[in-house]
């Protein structure tokens, strides 16, 4: 396979991943940037991530504008996408999700914080982003690149922004980082807010501990093993096999 049927057909792998593991339903959606050409990404069309197939991952621009050969109607949220590898070169996958348990931590003067080692790579500050704050009232989407590019600096360096009555944006060095991050960080979640009910006081991971992780490289040390299981879990192994050819 070439890079670029290896990069379409991680994106299908990682769509089906975070469908099966309850991190995107009917909507939600996972981007890379192009193997080839720094300045475009791929990104499926606008369909429910447990049903992307090869044929429908497309090719844009840092605009969010589709080039290249394929055509269909786009997600109205690539914008988010976009403007994230925009701000940030070394940011090589994205990811946008509704998560229910991620969602108090958006509205409530409650923070986010790392508290389980798996979630390391959430960091240890996590941002809200508010889309009122700048484009008042709204459908609360990202329709357009000066909000992707707003939510882009709220993000700035960190790998997670939380976003006001929405969701979050979760972004990594690699596909597998990201997908990682955005598997843990609604059990992370969820595993603060049973703590905060339990009462006394929060142990969140330290920033010695985030570091220490991070050395580990994106993802962790073994990737293949996490990225093996969920595939496996999702019905969709086969694709592993077809990278490995």
């Amino acid at each position: 396979m070439s890079d670029l049927d290896d990069a379409v057909n991680d994106i299908v792998l990682a769509n089906r991943i975070l469908a099966h593991e309850g991190v995107v339903d009917a909507f939600g959606h996972v981007s890379m940037r192009h193997p080839h050409d720094p300045n475009k990404y791929l990104l499926s069309r606008a369909r429910s991530p447990e049903l992307v197939e090869h044929g429908d991952i497309l090719e844009f621009s840092l605009t969010s504008d589709i080039v290249g050969e394929r055509s269909g109607r786009p997600y109205l949220e690539r914008f988010i996408h976009g403007a994230i590898y925009e701000a940030n070169p070394e940011i090589m996958a994205v990811v946008h999700s509704h998560a229910d348990e991620v969602l108090p931590y958006g509205i409530s003067s409650v923070p986010m914080r790392s508290v389980i080692h798996t979630a390391s790579e959430c960091g240890g500050h996590i941002p809200v982003w508010d889309i009122r704050d700048k484009f008042g009232d709204t459908t609360l989407l990202v329709a357009n690149q000066d909000q992707g590019r707003d939510l882009a600096r709220c993000l700035g360096k960190h790998r997670v922004a939380l976003m006001r009555g929405h969701g979050f944006a979760a972004a990594g060095r690699t596909l597998n980082e990201v997908l990682k991050t955005s598997v843990y960080l609604p059990r992370n979640a969820k595993v603060l807010t049973t703590a905060i009910m339990l009462g006394g006081d929060i142990i969140p991971l330290s920033d010695g501990e985030i570091a220490a992780r991070d050395f580990l490289g994106p993802g962790g040390a073994d990737q293949t093993r996490m990225i093996e299981y969920w595939a496996r879990r999702a019905g969709c192994g086969g694709l592993l096999r077809e990278k490995k050819r």
